[in-house]
């Protein structure tokens, strides 16, 4: 019983300590499990009732179908704020930012063509002298990447700093401003900046940026400041950073960098949707607009302002500035109080002694019921102060305090009472893929993790220009969203053709067949995998051009051949893997894709091995870097038999080939060209090169083969 409690001392000494060095540690790889769970607690409450007082002037579809494409005419612009004012608007935002001039101006233009005209309109001046008699509040971004020398906009209030050792405020570089004549003809204005987490949702925004020493408003703040009318704002430090933000005498709670956890909600049109078309035909009801809070953005995909949030995945930003208003309105915004730190320690200590200590009390079966009681009833706490004390507490770490001391304990009950010497039969699944650990469970006598010599179909695939798709994207979360969208679609693909997933390298995959198990036909199931995949190349497109703004296309080589398979690493990581020239080859026919154009190339050991019927075209004879033997490659076109114009086609070029194998070179030249200017292909235009070029030289013995130099 001593050695009992003693082992029990220790897994609560070895349990807190991990969790609580973790914690202080290593607290962002664990964010994103934490904040899941708080987003289905999100989903588990559902909507709740949305302020009244806020409506969205929404730039949708039907606004861009009526007024023509963003950006708009200032004019139009100026002709909606004027209609908004004249029916009574309380406050108006503008999720917006004019950052040059209006090229479409009357008065621009007759300038810029050297026009004469008298009395042309400047929609740049209309839309200020409009600001100017509105209630209307400009929008501007701050720039955290690149330093410039723009002033921010002067804000009409004062700010107040008290007790601040240190700059806890996100800390802006630049900023984005409206052009002059607009900005200076506002009241004021509020910063649009909102930073998603690492996992790409928005949870939390902003109130305050920090810039060239000054301390600057939201949108959604500065409206909320305005509205009620509060000249100070004071905010209260700590020696952790921000405790609470001060207007008039409402104490905002925010975590210690001044940020505010959004009270959700709901779903994406949670607020009223108002259309700007309908805004600016003065079509709306007085009633919809009189003494409220107006937002001016758009939910049109093609303008690129969608945000994802715990409630849902696609929603208008300028809805992000509605719910930090309704949350200011109704003073219940979500708040990370500064002390929340010590809270979770304590709970982690808490937990884990009462499960270790109290748990390990009762027998097996109560244990389970407790376990039920206890994991339902922390989910329950924490759901419970989050949404009626609107405290954000760590959940994940209690989570992993109470299950890693309910396993401690059951495995020490396990060992005491059940008198077992052994808790654990091996350890070998950290060694192999699911997919072998499978078939060793199935067949213990499989010698498969063994070093074998297995013929294999391989495959490589690659994105095209991707490091230009990178620099597009920018933010890493983008690009990793968009690569998992990618590989998601490619992979489902060679699995449901039984492939195996090697690895992947960066953007590329590779994959091969007939390894670890047998795969009958797999050269077959390669070249099938890879048609699939070109065929939905332009469904992906849909959705990446829609998401994204661009297309994708990608290359994919295919080789067959004999590899060296088995499990492979050092003693602490190992992977089962493939290894050998077969694999080089493979690798290389892809890079291939990259000179001749195409987007799937076999090698003839792969064609040799097709069993059913494929239309081919012979690409060319090469010999790769790092390889001494000449190969022939091929692309194939589809699957089936050729169409009779498609015959004629590879007819008549493969006896250009022929010619071209001959050294004919001329008459080759003659064929090529014809071929090209017929059917526009790469492949024709870079033989008739290859035969101008040849037909200067002196060949003697000529044998078809291109050299790569390069991978």
């Amino acid at each position: 019983m001593k050695n009992k409690y003693k082992i029990l001392t220790l897994l609560f000494i070895l349990v807190t300590s991990i969790l609580i060095t973790s914690y202080l540690y290593l607290p962002t790889y664990f964010q994103s499990l934490d904040s899941r769970v708080r987003d289905f607690y999100f989903k588990y409450r559902g909507d709740e009732k949305a302020s009244p007082d806020i409506v969205i002037v929404d730039i949708d579809e039907k606004s861009l179908a009526k007024l023509g494409q963003w950006p708009w005419e200032r004019d139009k612009v100026a002709k909606i704020l004027t209609n908004l004012t004249d029916a009574g608007a309380g406050i108006i935002g503008l999720d917006i930012v004019f950052a040059e001039p209006d090229k479409t101006s009357p008065k621009k233009f007759a300038k810029q063509w050297h026009l004469k005209g008298k009395n042309l309109p400047d929609y740049d001046n209309i839309l200020a002298s409009t600001i100017s008699t509105t209630p209307t509040i400009l929008g501007y971004m701050f720039d955290f990447d690149t330093k410039n020398t723009k002033d921010a906009p002067q804000i009409p209030a004062i700010f107040i700093q008290k007790g601040k050792t240190d700059s806890f405020l996100p800390q802006a570089l630049g900023v984005l401003p409206n052009i002059e004549i607009i900005q200076n003809s506002a009241y004021s204005s509020g910063f649009m900046n909102n930073i998603p987490d690492e996992s790409g949702m928005i949870r939390s925004v902003p109130m305050l940026i920090e810039f060239d020493g000054m301390v600057f408003p939201s949108l959604a703040f500065e409206m909320y400041r305005i509205a009620q009318q509060g000249k100070k704002v004071i905010l209260h430090y700590n020696e952790s950073g921000i405790e609470d933000i001060k207007l008039n005498s409402q104490h905002i709670k925010t975590d210690r960098n001044g940020r505010i956890f959004l009270n959700f909600r709901g779903k994406f049109k949670s607020y009223n949707y108002i259309s700007a078309s309908d805004v600016y035909d003065n079509t709306i009801k007085k009633e919809d607009i009189e003494g409220k809070f107006i937002l001016i953005g758009t939910s049109a995909h093609g303008l690129m302002d969608m945000r994802a949030t715990p409630m849902d995945s696609v929603i208008a930003g300028v809805e992000l500035h509605a719910n930090m208003i309704d949350n200011l309105l109704n003073d219940d915004m979500l708040s990370k109080p500064y002390w929340s730190e010590m809270a979770d320690i304590a709970i982690i200590i808490l937990i884990t002694f009462l499960v270790v200590f109290v748990f390990s009390l009762f027998s097996l079966s109560w244990i389970i019921l407790l376990s039920l009681v206890s994991g339902i009833g922390i989910l329950y706490f924490y759901y419970h102060l989050l949404f009626t004390y609107l405290i954000i507490l760590n959940t994940i770490f209690p989570l992993f305090a109470f299950l890693l001391s309910l396993m401690g304990v059951l495995s020490i009950k396990y060992l005491f009472e059940s008198r077992l010497n052994e808790i654990i039969k091996g350890s070998f699944a950290k060694k192999v893929s699911k997919q072998v650990m499978d078939e060793l469970l199935k067949n213990p006598e499989n010698d498969v993790l063994s070093a074998k010599v297995v013929e294999t179909t391989i495959y490589f695939s690659d994105i095209r220009g991707f490091t230009s798709i990178s620099e597009k994207l920018k933010s890493p979360a983008r690009i990793m969203e968009f690569l998992n969208f990618y590989m998601d679609a490619m992979v489902k693909v060679i699995e449901k053709n039984h492939g195996t997933i090697d690895k992947f390298i960066g953007d590329a995959v590779m994959a091969y067949w007939n390894a670890p198990l047998k795969v009958a036909n797999h050269a077959d199931k390669a070249v099938l995998t890879a048609l699939k995949q070109i065929q939905i190349r332009d469904t992906l497109n849909k959705t990446i051009s829609k998401k994204y703004g661009f297309d994708i296309d990608y290359g994919i080589g295919i080789n067959t051949g004999d590899v060296l398979t088995g499990e492979m690493g050092s003693s602490g990581r190992s992977d089962y893997t493939i290894i050998g020239d077969a694999v080089n080859l493979a690798s290389r026919l892809e890079g291939l894709c990259k000179p001749y154009k195409v987007r799937l190339i076999i090698s003839e050991f792969t064609k040799n091995q097709l069993t059913k019927n494929y239309v081919l075209q012979l690409l060319d004879i090469v010999q790769v870097k790092g390889k001494n033997e000449p190969i022939k490659i091929y692309e194939v076109l589809s699957k089936g038999n050729p169409r009779k114009n498609k015959k004629i086609e590879i007819n008549t070029y493969n006896n250009a080939h022929n010619l071209y194998m001959k050294a004919s070179f001329k008459d080759a030249k003659v064929e090529f060209d014809s071929l090209y200017a017929k059917y526009n292909k790469h492949l024709y235009n870079l033989y008739s090169e290859r035969c101008n070029e040849l037909q200067s030289k002196d060949i003697k013995d000529f044998d078809g083969v291109f050299r790569f130099t390069t991978k």
